[in-house]
């Protein structure tokens, strides 16, 4: 099967990816949507068992129950999960009770079909693509539940992690020892710097969830790659961080989410790193 999609033309590559993206966004919405509320359930659950109560019944998943509109709770029929077009014919609204329908549902279908169909323009239909695909669109419901809640799902981050163990088993990105180094090194280079700016503050400057993803990008793409990494997020971080507070958008003491900067600097990593490590060193 995988043998006969490669042989297709480029373009029916790219044109497949597109659609297989676009539908994989789609489930990626209820996975950012839901994850962290079952992870909110898990807690109180924990909280129950240690205060000797009963737990609440855990029947809230990623499949159960049906989606329904946040709004009204209508059950979404199966004609308003086709990508982009139902959100279209809708005009952005629940065709039941009129509710807004968030942007971010059209943008994370279109966002996953780019980035599937750009990596087939990269690698073709292959392995290397479907190792990328995992990478990127991981990266993308990181980068958006952090944003809105400003956690990263050891759900998501350790799976992400042990995955880029895996693909580097036969130096697929970096040698084996390489990448072992890099999930040693990601994680301690951010949980250090979060006890030196406790320690001379007395606040937590980071959650242990960027250490995490620090750590799962170490393991993908090998220790050389972290000073690019830290570099670029830290640069775009602070910068996106000073427009926010100039706008009067963001105060000056309000946490920042740093998830979303490591997840696309790791993404640039991934795709332009090694071209960009070599030039710097070549300069």
């Amino acid at each position: 099967m995988l043998d006969t999609i490669t042989m297709l033309p480029s373009a029916a590559q790219i044109g497949l990816a597109l659609v297989l993206g676009l539908l994989v966004g789609s489930f990626l919405n209820v996975v950012i949507y839901r994850l962290p509320k079952m992870m909110e359930q898990r807690w109180l659950a924990e909280c129950a068992e240690l205060q000797g109560q009963q737990a609440p019944a855990a029947n809230y998943n990623l499949f159960f129950p049906p989606s329904a509109c946040v709004h009204c709770q209508a059950p979404i029929r199966a004609w308003q999960n086709i990508p982009l077009l139902s959100f279209a014919l809708q005009r952005g609204r629940c065709s039941h009770c009129h509710g807004a329908i968030s942007w971010r549902y059209p943008l994370v279908e279109l966002v996953a079909g780019l980035l599937l169909a750009g990596f087939a323009w990269h690698w073709g239909l292959g392995a290397t693509w479907l190792w990328a695909s995992v990478f990127g669109l991981t990266l993308l419901v990181l980068t958006l539940i952090d944003a809105a809640t400003q956690l990263l799902p050891d759900d998501l981050t350790l799976p992400l992690l042990w995955l880029g163990l895996l693909y580097n088993l036969d130096d697929s990105f970096v040698p084996l020892s390489q990448a072992v180094v890099g999930a040693m090194a990601g994680y301690l280079a951010l949980w250090s710097v979060y006890w030196l700016f406790k320690l001379a503050t007395g606040k937590e400057g980071m959650g242990y969830g960027d250490f995490k993803l620090l750590a799962a990008l170490g393991a993908w793409l090998g220790w050389q790659m972290l000073p690019l990494i830290i570099l670029l997020s830290s640069l775009v971080g602070a910068l996106v961080g000073i427009g926010l507070m100039l706008t009067a958008r963001h105060g000056r003491g309000q946490p920042l989410p740093f998830g979303p900067y490591l997840a696309a600097a790791g993404l640039l990593a991934f795709l332009w790193g090694k071209p960009i490590m070599a030039w710097y060193l070549g300069a």
